[in-house]
């Protein structure tokens, strides 16, 4: 057997075995998500799996076709102090790649609750989450595309990012308020207040 047949043949071993380690993890947690912030397993090194700025998964430069198996990895995601995402089980902790947020937020729902406007989002892989307090949204400053691209926290450490679509409707909903003597233009959900950008930006942007 050629030597990159061999690599190839032992790199899918590792995937079926990581798998497998990662469907123990969620299977033993009968309710909700692993609790893989609480687990302490050795780092075992990186592997060629990346998650791609529109929610691909990638393994071996492959894109992982199968959405059960993504929202398994899912479940096992970990992104810890230093900045890095791992996939983490009771026995080991592999990094893998992020090239923006390892979720994206493709739809959104807006409802009124206790008078409030409630904002619920569906990630790519299954999670519904309401932006608040528990979940707040940010705005990073407008890179060089000069893009909107806002982000929700989902759990941990982890980050959603909300697809260009989504976006939009989500600037629809947005107001101008006055933000500790500034006017800002913001968005609000669940009683919290999300600060887009200064209003004279948002005049700016519009002309």
């Amino acid at each position: 057997m050629a030597a990159e047949e061999m690599r190839h043949t032992a790199d899918a071993a590792g995937l079926a075995a990581l798998i497998s380690r990662a469907s123990e993890a969620k299977s033993g947690k009968k309710r909700g998500l692993p609790p893989v912030e609480k687990w302490n397993p050795p780092f075992c090194g990186d592997i060629d799996m990346e998650i791609r700025a529109d929610g691909t998964w990638f393994y071996m430069g492959t894109p992982i076709g199968r959405l059960p198996l993504v929202q398994l990895f899912s479940t096992v995601l970990r992104k810890d102090e230093d900045g890095k995402t791992y996939l983490v089980t009771p026995v080991e902790k592999v990094g893998i790649r992020v090239i923006d947020a390892p979720f994206i937020a493709v739809e959104m729902n807006a409802s009124e609750r206790d008078g409030q406007q409630v904002l619920t989002f569906r990630t790519n892989v299954g999670d519904v989450i309401e932006a608040g307090k528990d979940h707040p949204l940010r705005f990073p400053e407008l890179g060089k595309d000069s893009e909107l691209k806002p982000h929700l926290h989902v759990r941990g450490r982890l980050e959603a990012l909300v697809s260009r679509a989504v976006m939009y409707e989500l600037v629809e909903l947005g107001e101008v308020i006055d933000v500790d003597g500034r006017e800002m233009f913001v968005v609000c959900s669940g009683g919290e207040t999300f600060p887009i950008m200064l209003a004279d930006e948002l005049e700016a942007a519009s002309r």
